[in-house]
């Protein structure tokens, strides 16, 4: 008997390790899985609508096209449905005009006139008497968004009976910016989820199945571009051996309608060394300058051009970090202005439709004392200075990524240049991958900022998207939070950030509830009650963020190097702390950094309407109040509370968020995946402790300023 139980653990053990369990969920799928429908009359209704698949016309992205939609509807039905060319009862038609001819016989030429060449139509017609849904589009690359668009709906719960969708998007370059470096390693780390995904080592021979996967996540979502390397570019990626590489990544990504873009180190064309310790001068040429008015520099960036564009015609173009943090620029170098940078590179990129992203971040403590005012000062006067094909890329505010700061004031200042908005996906100064805030609502809070540049309703989503401005470009980039992690993101809920970045570029008008909802039906649960409790938490996420960090406008006083958790100590050497004191200015009598027109005058920079809102202690909103006020402790807040009662207030009540969001967590338990709900439990418990030191740290700190006692509150 005991030998025949060994032999049949031994056979069982054969079998688990041979035929594992599958049914766990490890997030690679991220928002695509297309799970069956499990409600019987959305079910029944679909089922009767589709019975086969007709997609005409022959192309790489036809395929994919194909590919995705049996994929998806073969999923969600839990049928076989044929792909066929001929048309039959309950049919889903997808095609072009120009080679569908069942498109071609349907009136739909004014609507397609009006989407340009990604947009798509999405509607309920019939054909010779039967009920068929038809995505239609003038380019193959908005019949893939389409498809995707078609399974959103559908993974959602919604009818098709009376579908009547046109869809495009508002929004002209859609990019994903990676900070990663051609070592595999990313941005000191701040963030992301392990290693880089591009094997530089193993390209352009060995091609990693994770790249079409990226791509094709990324088309299911509208974005259209990427910047694989670090803004703080090794000039190493612009030699032939890289450039190869390059290529291949872009032959990926091309049927999915994305067009790579690189980051270039200014400093390139020069001949000596480059040194990632220094100051980064260094570059691949064999110049003895980098100085943007020299001839020889001009014909070296046009002869780097005609060779990218031979191993990649539909290059995007160029994004730059230039005279900033040590990244070398045309300024301090040469005495050139970022005007004559830019256009140097612009005309060089010119003939191919290439386009050029120079950052505006730059600071420098030696000019001003105020960094927040840099990009105004240096970047307004060459309005209208710079050439047709640059964008200037404008981080959301003023500093750098913070829980919360104002627009950035340049948004608006400059009509005859476009703007590019640089949004960060990747959770640098907010709990990194490891803490559970959803953006959306903090990038539709700077989307649906009024800056007033052209009167009352001039709000930062109509400048990038060129309403405002009649910008002939329009863009907007996202670093991404993505890493070689098996779920792309570290955090589970950090995808959610990622969707919602495409979402929002195709349409900043998309409310934040209605992107939540979208990515937890199709990633976590479709249970109406689990759904809504998902994303009453992930709506709140955010807000209680900012108050366990950096409550009432503080900001910066995160750790220096990986910014991840609280450093408000005072600098021993006695000299400016550029993490804590610079920004808080907490002394005996106040908080906060005075940026009115009695300090800094920062708020001079922004339009009438909100200079005087941001100028006055009493009107300033009290979300920005220390960003803009050195406050007295005292101070009357609009709750009745002191400013240092409301401050610890705050802490408090951040914390509590996160133990409300662990206590609605474990109740979804029977709703979620197993292996993704024991991710999100562990990585909520590491929150509460670390919003706890946040809280306990920052609050002990500032009292030693205030003398006054924390408050009890619980």
């Amino acid at each position: 008997m005991k030998r025949l139980l060994k032999k049949i653990l031994f056979v069982l053990c054969i079998v688990v390790s041979v035929c594992p369990v599958t049914n766990a969920d490890d997030g690679y799928g991220l928002w695509l899985s297309c799970k069956k429908l499990d409600d019987a009359k959305t079910l029944k209704e679909y089922q009767k609508v589709f019975s086969c698949i007709v997609v005409e016309g022959q192309s790489e992205t036809l395929g994919i096209v194909r590919e995705e939609i049996k994929k998806g509807l073969d999923g969600l039905l839990g049928a076989d449905l044929p792909i066929q060319s001929t048309l039959t009862k309950g049919a889903l038609v997808i095609g072009t005009p120009r080679q569908s001819q069942i498109i071609q016989k349907l009136d739909l030429s004014k609507k397609l006139a009006d989407i340009g060449r990604e947009g798509f139509l999405i509607k309920s017609v019939k054909i010779d008497g039967n009920p068929t849904v038809v995505i239609a589009a003038n380019e193959d690359i908005g019949l893939l968004y389409g498809t995707f668009d078609l399974l959103r709906l559908m993974q959602m719960g919604q009818s098709l009976k009376k579908v009547n969708i046109s869809s495009k998007p508002r929004i002209q370059y859609r990019l994903l910016d990676h900070w990663d470096r051609l070592d595999g390693s990313i941005s000191d780390n701040r963030g992301y989820a392990g290693k880089s995904l591009w094997k530089w080592d193993e390209l352009p021979e060995t091609v990693d199945p994770r790249y079409k996967d990226y791509a094709r996540a990324n088309a299911s979502i509208g974005i259209n571009g990427v910047v694989p390397n670090s803004v703080n570019a090794d000039p190493a990626i612009l030699k032939a051996e890289y450039l190869k590489k390059v290529a291949k990544l872009a032959e990926v990504f091309r049927p999915y309608g994305i067009r790579v873009f690189l980051s270039v180190n200014f400093s390139s064309p020069i001949s000596a060394k480059f040194d990632h310790e220094s100051n980064r001068r260094g570059g691949i040429g064999n110049l003895k300058t980098s100085d943007p008015c020299d001839p020889k520099v001009k014909q070296w960036w046009k002869d780097k051009a005609k060779e990218i564009y031979q191993l990649i015609p539909d290059f995007g173009g160029f994004l730059v970090k230039a005279s900033s943090e040590g990244m070398p620029g045309p300024q301090q170098e040469y005495n050139r202005t970022h005007a004559d940078g830019t256009n140097m590179l612009a005309e060089a990129l010119a003939p191919y439709g290439g386009v050029v992203m120079w950052r505006s971040f730059v600071y420098n403590a030696d000019v001003d004392p105020d960094r927040s005012k840099r990009a105004y000062l240096e970047f307004v006067p060459f309005d209208g200075k710079f050439s047709p094909n640059v964008f200037i890329q404008t981080k959301n505010g003023p500093i750098d990524f913070q829980p919360r700061e104002p627009v950035n004031s340049l948004f608006g200042a400059m009509p005859k240049t476009p703007l590019m908005l640089e949004l960060q996906i990747m959770q640098e100064y907010l709990g990194h991958s490891t803490h559970l805030v959803y953006l959306a609502p903090m990038w539709k809070e700077y989307l649906e900022f009024d800056t007033y540049a052209k009167g009352k309703g001039s709000t930062l989503a109509s400048i990038i998207d060129g309403s405002s401005h009649n910008y002939k470009m329009t863009g907007i980039a996202g670093v991404t939070n993505t890493g070689d992690d098996r779920n792309w993101c570290g955090h589970i809920f950090g995808q959610a950030n990622w969707y919602a970045f495409g979402r929002l570029g195709w349409d900043p008008g998309l409310s934040s509830e209605t992107i939540a909802e979208e990515w937890i039906r199709m990633t976590l649960s479709r249970n109406d009650k689990a759904v809504k409790e998902i994303e009453s938490m992930m709506m709140g996420s955010r807000e209680a963020c900012v108050n366990y960090m950096t409550p009432l406008g503080l900001h910066h006083i995160m750790q220096e190097g990986f910014h991840y958790g609280p450093q408000p100590s005072l600098d021993k050497s006695g000299r400016i702390d550029w993490t804590s004191v610079y920004y808080h200015r907490a002394d005996a009598n106040g908080l906060g950094f005075d940026r009115s027109s009695t300090g800094s005058n920062a708020t001079s920079q922004y339009f009438p309407p909100n200079a005087k809102m941001f100028d006055s202690l009493k009107k300033c909103p009290e979300k920005y109040l220390l960003w803009f006020h050195h406050v007295p402790w005292g101070y009357k807040m609009k709750s009745g509370r002191t400013l240092w009662d409301e401050l610890c207030y705050r802490y408090y009540t951040g914390v509590d968020y996160v133990k409300e969001m662990e206590h609605t967590w474990a109740m979804l338990e029977k709703d979620v995946d197993p292996e993704i709900y024991l991710q999100v439990k562990r990585k909520l418990s590491t929150q509460e402790e670390d919003a706890a030191i946040w809280r306990d740290t920052c609050t002990s700190y500032f009292q030693k300023f205030s003398n006054r006692p924390v408050p009890a509150y619980k």
